[in-house]
């Protein structure tokens, strides 16, 4: 089996970078979802309630600052906002999770408002500071502002299969759904459908990851993420009759990276394209009830 895909979204819900290598940290992909964009009451936002996020640009510059191009071209770049520089703190929430962000800028503020909408830009100054969830977790692991889990590991050999399951649903005819639409960290190839699912724990190239839970899909998923219009009800109603994990339309698998002994710091590795994948521990099939 090998890494076929490497995948980092420095902005939640926003365009993706598919780097041929990235760091990992104890919370994720060097770089990946420390910002997001949240709405007045601080909750985030995604692609669930605007489409157009995913049609912006991120790249990553030095010193943790931030260059968003849009759909027209006009481009900004915004500096990491830091509680030591004097940023303002926001109350921020995903998914049910409190913590606090910096703000960026008012021209910021005023270029998100332009294009998208009535948010607040915000930077994940302190890494850890968002928990993962414990039924899932060990205490002190810590998540970005991804919806859960610091990586999420799809097959391509799942995505064929799951085509086909679509072509049998759609005699009339469908597209065959490219990777991108799941938004993964990273992509194995050389397994066999669906054989995430048992994975418990696996390596890739010089790093060890825990398999920690099946990922639950949403609409984000019927989502063109090159042109970001809605494409009718695929995946999601494929996914619902034939792979539901948890009581839920599953597809992909989260990680959580584990520090390799001797390792200090917050880079625990570096992943590669072309890097070897070995299951190292297998588990039983995840059950169809839904999780506690």
């Amino acid at each position: 089996m090998q890494l076929t895909g490497l995948h980092v979204y420095p902005v939640k819900s926003m365009y993706r970078l598919s780097p041929q290598s990235a760091d990992v940290q104890p919370w994720g992909l060097a770089g990946d979802r420390r910002w997001m964009l949240a709405d007045p009451t601080g909750r985030f936002v995604s692609q669930r309630e605007n489409t157009a996020l995913g049609q912006i640009r991120p790249d990553l510059l030095p010193g943790g600052a931030l260059q968003l191009t849009a759909p027209d071209g006009s481009r900004i770049e915004v500096a990491a906002p830091t509680v030591a520089t004097g940023a303002p703190l926001a109350d921020v929430e995903v998914w049910g999770d409190h913590f606090h962000a910096a703000e960026a800028d008012e021209k910021a503020h005023a270029w998100i408002a332009e294009h998208l909408g009535d948010y607040r830009l915000v930077h994940l100054d302190d890494p850890r500071a968002r928990a993962i969830e414990p039924d899932f977790s060990e205490p002190g692991e810590t998540v970005s502002m991804a919806d859960g889990y610091p990586l999420l590991v799809t097959t391509t050999a799942s995505l064929d299969r799951l085509n086909e399951l679509i072509a049998a649903e759609n005699p009339d005819g469908h597209e065959p759904l490219p990777m991108e639409r799941f938004r993964p960290s990273v992509v194995v190839s050389g397994t066999e459908p669906w054989a995430e699912d048992g994975w418990r724990r696996i390596r890739i190239g010089e790093l060890t990851f825990k398999v920690v839970k099946p990922c639950g899909r949403c609409v984000i998923t019927t989502t063109d993420q090159e042109t970001g219009e809605r494409r009718g009800k695929e995946p999601l109603r494929t996914l619902a009759r034939h792979h539901r994990l948890l009581g839920k339309a599953a597809f992909g698998q989260n990680l959580i990276p584990e520090r390799p002994a001797g390792v200090e710091g917050d880079v625990l590795g570096t992943l590669r394209l072309g890097d070897e994948v070995e299951v190292l521990e297998d588990g039983a099939q995840w059950p169809v009830t839904e999780a506690r």
